[in-house]
């Protein structure tokens, strides 16, 4: 069974609370999930994550 090393995103805060994004590497591939619903993973293309990130900076801004 393969350990994954979560990482909380810096734009979650700085609260132990169940209300964050967490993101991380497995087997190659990105996973992301939300610590409130630790079982639902989603697994992202790179790419893809990075072009939704870009298009939300860019609407913030």
């Amino acid at each position: 069974m393969t350990v994954i090393q979560w990482q909380k995103s810096s734009f979650s805060g700085g609260a132990n609370g169940n209300e964050c994004v967490q993101l991380a590497r497995n087997d190659g591939e990105l996973v992301v999930r939300e610590s409130d619903e630790p079982t639902r993973i989603l697994r992202v293309a790179p790419g893809g994550l990075a072009a939704l990130l870009r298009r939300i900076q860019a609407e913030r801004s």
